[in-house]
């Protein structure tokens, strides 16, 4: 590091080009420092920087990153205890100047590339704003940043000198214990738990800690309760919902949309402290809403649509602008066809005329004139003849009583299970509605990719993947609202979907004869390589999106086309 000091003082009061001269790799007290990519001008993107540590200095014990669960969880850990001891967020908006930035990650445990563990090596990155008055370089601000300041946060974090062996210890303890609920589900025929004493509510819709005044921890009703081992012959006790159709329903600001916001959060793991550690719901399972104006590229809407007046067919159906009820119908038959064994739906965000068609409403208008058939009449076909569950939050609608498999009464954030008085009202009180005659849910026609149609280059740049926000994704020329998809948790899980589907495109698409079998190979290749596969250079803003969310946004894709596999030919 002492050359890096002689070049800060050298360079001192120079225009800030000069900056490029610290470009290199450096060697510290324990670590090696990589200055890989220097901002030309103090308003670029920030200066990019790598530390790696030799896993036999940091000195964690083998047991804990002895497997893949684990290392993610270590890692997760380090990269915050790293932030915290740089005071990132505190200082400014990222980028600014005399401001360390790093990826860390709010209330979820992802593969991040901020943090990475190797099996000898101990890697983090990070984004500096080199300091400066004006254009000038200020060195000496740039020395404490670099020569002091850093290697303090490195070796407060980074090393298990650093940390309490029992502190340690839980964190990985709580991996463990997620590993261990995510086999059962799968054991138990389960798609969703819910442990006792959860605290599921958040503090606002823009801060997903856990909410602390007031919060009801959740209890399970007797009848739907399970107890399930954890490690260490510990065990967890809570709601268990199995396969099938589950109603969520009560009275507005119940607690109705807070159980399922937590399912749907469930394909993720919290970390300890968050309220939600310990629930957990199938990985596979997507929250869908209506999303009026999204495209759709030639999916097979007619388990849903019937004849559409201007519509040539649609088995193969696409619009750039979907109606509230088109855009629910694909975005539920584009997630069966990657494979989604869970569908959650909640009213307030639902087509009404998508979800239902009342009796009244089928007596004034005749089927002849009314191509959608609603959710309601396809909600149990979709798990009988494809074994696709629903949890759904309905407050306003009885019809759904009919068809559930259980349904879980929220009265101020406690749940009660009505199944049998729901059985009840639902014999007393007919509804008197038919279900639309149907046939069976069927297949779902996979759709094959047709990778000209993705074009990722804006102006002079080949290559032009950025985004805004967890929501907002930039592609080539366009702006893709990703706003809809809520099970994603922060921008790097956008920013790799970008790069994910850049690398779709250029390698697995033209081998691929349909869109679950190019976005899998991808997804395939991420896990084997690491998510560096993505990014021409190294990068600490990446984090592991879910293979169904890939294609999701593959989905949005305003220029995203699909072509019919071709038929397959019979023998003569």
């Amino acid at each position: 590091m002492d050359r890096l000091r002689a070049t800060l003082k050298r360079i001192d009061g120079r225009g800030y080009k000069a900056y490029e001269d610290i470009q290199g790799h450096y060697r510290g007290a324990f670590f090696k420092l990589f200055i890989e990519h220097v901002q030309p001008d103090p308003f670029a993107p920030p200066t990019r920087l790598r530390v790696q540590i030799q896993g036999r200095v940091a000195d964690f014990p083998a047991a804990l990153r002895d497997k893949p669960a684990r290392r993610v969880a270590l890692a997760d850990l380090l990269a915050r205890r790293l932030a915290e001891a740089l005071g990132v967020g505190k200082g400014g908006k990222e980028g600014a100047r005399g401001t360390f930035s790093m990826s860390a990650g709010a209330q979820t445990i992802i593969p991040r590339t901020a943090v990475m563990l190797e099996e000898d090596t101990l890697e983090a990155r990070l984004t500096l704003g080199l300091p400066a008055k004006g254009r000038r370089i200020l060195g000496r601000e740039a020395t404490a940043l670099l020569c002091d300041r850093l290697p303090e946060a490195l070796e407060s974090s980074l090393l298990a000198k650093a940390h309490a062996p029992e502190a340690l210890e839980a964190w990985i303890r709580s991996a463990d214990d997620r590993l261990a609920l995510r086999a059962a589900l799968e054991d138990r025929g389960l798609v969703a738990f819910v442990a006792n004493n959860a605290i599921l509510p958040r503090r606002s819709g823009v801060d997903d800690r856990p909410l602390v005044a007031g919060a009801v921890p959740f209890q399970s009703p007797a009848s739907l309760a399970v107890e399930i081992p954890l490690p260490g012959g510990r065990s967890v006790r809570g709601m268990g919902i199995s396969r099938g159709v589950t109603l969520i329903v009560g009275g507005g600001f119940h607690g109705k949309t807070t159980l399922l916001n937590a399912i749907a959060r469930g394909v993720s793991d919290h970390i300890p402290g968050d309220g939600r550690e310990l629930v957990v719901t199938l990985r596979d399972a997507v929250k869908v809403r209506a999303e009026s104006n999204r495209s759709i590229a030639g999916v097979d809407l007619s388990p849903f649509l019937g004849v559409v007046p201007g519509v040539d067919d649609t088995a193969d159906f696409s619009t750039q602008n979907a109606s509230g009820s088109t855009s629910q119908a694909a975005s539920i038959l584009e997630s069966i066809e990657m494979g989604s064994r869970l569908l959650l739906l909640d009213e307030d965000t639902c087509a009404t005329n998508f979800m239902v068609r009342d009796a009244r409403m089928q007596a004034l208008v005749p089927d002849e004139i009314e191509p959608i058939t609603p959710f309601v009449d396809r909600v149990r076909p979709l798990f009988e003849g494809r074994g696709v569950s629903s949890i759904l939050v309905m407050g306003g609608s009885g019809d759904y009583l009919d068809l559930a498999d259980r349904v879980i009464l929220m009265d101020g954030f406690r749940a009660e299970d009505v199944t049998a008085r729901a059985a009840e009202v639902a014999r007393v009180l007919p509804t008197g509605r038919q279900p639309r005659a149907h046939r069976g849910f069927g297949g779902v026609t996979p759709r094959c990719p047709d990778p000209g149609s993705l074009r990722p280059e804006k102006g002079r740049r080949e290559v032009r993947i950025d985004v805004r926000g967890r929501n907002t994704l930039l592609y080539g020329k366009e702006v893709v609202d990703l706003s809809a998809l809520e099970q994603l948790e922060e921008a790097p899980q956008t920013r790799a979907i970008g790069w994910a589907i850049h690398l779709m495109a250029v390698k697995h698409l033209r081998s691929s004869d349909s869109i679950r079998q190019a976005v899998e190979a991808t997804a395939g290749e991420i896990e084997r390589r690491g998510l560096d596969v993505l990014t021409p250079f190294p990068v600490g803003d990446l984090a592991l999106p879910r293979a169904i969310d890939i294609a999701a946004a593959l989905n949005r894709l305003r220029q995203f086309r699909v072509r019919r596999p071709p038929p397959v030919q019979q023998d003569a």
